[in-house]
């Protein structure tokens, strides 16, 4: 009579010989128990990284970035990028030391030429899950150069759950808004002063905020207009002195100052009429505009 722990491991198996084409020869690559390490390489509240090394093949992370939506990708970074289009099947193995246990198919993949591999959302979030149980995703394909062989890429769950832990917590803390919120915002004056508008002061405190942990920006433009009351040269010098204040604020958060351009137009390019109070508010106003460069 055949054991459970006996037909489980036949399972399992039975489950890695059909991710092989047949008479295949398997190259794996994985860390060993000695070489896997867990490195959270970013924790701020605007991404989390977490990152592994396997050897000879190049590296994986998981990384999850501030957005109002909770999200999750997974990468694996190659040192040799694919070269044709692959298809991959994803499956959660359990590690030598845990024989008696199944496999389960986690999704199939396309690896495309030249580009690394990607997981995302759900699937990633089932990969995190499984390797928080102790099992090994692992992505089987076939060699990109040689029929004959097949090649299974496993991500290793040792030392994982105090990184886990320390990732998590970094998700938990993201800032409910991401970038693109953030990249393009009009920001609006009271009348005859200097001060935002409420808004505008609660979008100010968002950007600053983001600012602080991503102040690695390529460009800023801080483009300042004013309504049409008050005379076109005193608004003039009135648009220049708000986009020099913001200039400063915007140094104040963490950005180099010769990556912010100024400008102050002064009562030219209205958005509206400037015969009604709404009017003149929506021209009173400081447009900033931030290009990442990545």
């Amino acid at each position: 009579m055949i054991s459970k722990v006996s037909t489980l491991a036949l399972a399992t198996i039975v489950g890695m010989t059909l991710c092989m084409p047949t008479n295949a020869m398997m190259r794996h690559y994985s860390a060993t128990i000695k070489q896997s390490n867990w490195s959270l390489v970013k924790n701020t509240p605007t991404a989390c990284v977490l990152e592994h090394q396997i050897p000879r093949f190049g590296k994986v992370n998981f990384s999850s970035v501030a957005n109002k939506n909770t999200n999750l990708d997974f990468a694996l970074d190659m040192l040799q990028k694919p070269a044709q289009r692959t298809e991959v099947e994803l499956r959660s193995m359990p590690p030598q030391w845990k024989t008696g246990q199944g496999s389960r198919h986690i999704t199939n993949l396309e690896y495309f030429r030249e580009f690394d591999g990607e997981v995302l959302n759900k699937h990633a979030w089932i990969m995190l899950n499984e390797l928080e149980k102790g099992m090994q995703p692992t992505f089987y394909y076939q060699d990109w150069y040689n029929d004959a062989d097949s090649v299974s890429v496993s991500v290793s769950s040792v030392n994982f759950a105090p990184q886990h832990v320390q990732f998590m917590d970094c998700v938990s803390q993201l800032l409910r808004y991401s970038f693109d919120d953030i990249a393009f915002t009009t920001l609006n004056y009271l009348k005859n002063s200097n001060t935002l508008d409420r808004r505008s002061r609660n979008k100010l405190k968002m950007i600053q905020d983001y600012l602080k942990y991503e102040p690695e920006m390529e460009l800023i433009l801080v483009d300042s207009y004013t309504d049409s009351y008050g005379g076109r040269e005193k608004n003039k010098q009135l648009s220049k002195q708000r986009a020099n204040d913001m200039k400063k604020t915007l140094q104040d958060a963490g950005i180099a100052g010769d990556k912010i351009v100024v400008n102050g137009f002064g009562e030219k390019r209205h958005i509206a009429p400037n015969v009604k109070i709404q009017g003149r508010d929506s021209n009173r106003r400081v447009v900033i505009t931030m290009n990442r460069g990545y």
